[in-house]
């Protein structure tokens, strides 16, 4: 790291309710604003962004009752994790940002940017929930409840479920921990109440430019569920797939996810430049 590289610094957000930990680099726009998805942390961004431009503004944060944020009560719906998200916006001071969302951040992406606010430039949707569910029963709602009881269930839905490749130690560790770590509440609300909400009404107000990461060997959101149940909701979205990948792209494939991201910003920007 040169001396003029913006240095990465760990900070508190006043959310209603409490404090959501986030982590900041001051860089160059539009700033990036990074949501993991249900069993992760602002921790799981990190092969992305070293993989970006090192001048490049990000914030990457706890949802609450997740990570470093595990302390602030609920509810943990859809509607409040973009709440929150709207507040982390607000206390940096963006006026350009582009929202990154995976899985269930992916949803939450898709109810803030349906809110059209200010300074929005472009949604990147990384193996995104759709805006309904699909297929969902309340039996898959129960098991999907259980997949982070232990270490041992962690274990199958890393190797069973979430990936298509071998991770690497520190990755699976990371990922065992950040599973287990958040509260019990937490935990349930994403399997018994938000995966089953539905925003498909909402969706079709984005007018920004979304670009959808889908992985090529998703068991979670595979290529043609996004195809049929994501991309007809949103007029503005284009799906590319990732080579190679299951659901934690971030993970698995973190040099291929921060290239699109750096090619879809490139793009904004050369957008603002001929407006």
């Amino acid at each position: 790291m040169t001396p003029n590289t913006p240095t990465p610094i760990g900070r508190y957000f006043h959310v209603n309710d409490g404090r959501i930990y986030g982590h900041v680099r001051e860089g160059e726009g539009p700033a990036l604003i990074f949501l993991h998805y249900w069993g992760g942390s602002h921790r799981t961004w990190r092969p992305v962004i070293e993989h970006l431009s090192p001048t490049q503004g990000f914030v990457s944060h706890d949802h609450r009752g997740w990570g470093e944020s595990t302390e602030v009560p609920g509810p943990y719906g859809i509607e409040q994790l973009a709440d929150d998200t709207e507040r982390v916006i607000d206390e940096l001071g963006y006026g350009e940002y582009v929202v990154v969302g995976h899985s269930m951040g992916g949803k939450v992406a898709q109810v803030l940017a349906s809110r059209r606010p200010t300074g929005l430039a472009g949604v990147v949707l990384v193996a995104p929930a759709p805006p309904a569910p699909v297929g969902v029963t309340p039996e898959f709602q129960e098991a999907l409840a259980h997949a982070y009881d232990t270490d041992e269930t962690i274990g199958r839905s890393i190797d069973l479920v979430l990936t298509h490749r071998e991770l690497s130690a520190q990755a699976r560790r990371q990922i065992h921990e950040d599973s287990a770590r958040a509260g019990e509440a937490a935990r349930m609300a994403w399997p018994r109440q938000a995966l089953v909400e539905d925003f498909t009404d909402r969706v079709g107000a984005i007018d920004v430019p979304v670009l959808v990461l889908a992985g090529s060997d998703d068991k979670v959101d595979p290529p043609h569920i996004l195809r049929e149940h994501l991309l007809p909701a949103i007029p503005t979205a284009t799906l590319t797939e990732l080579s190679g990948t299951g659901h934690l792209s971030p993970l698995e494939v973190p040099d291929q996810v921060a290239a699109h991201i750096g090619r879809f910003v490139a793009r904004l920007s050369t957008v603002v430049e001929r407006g």
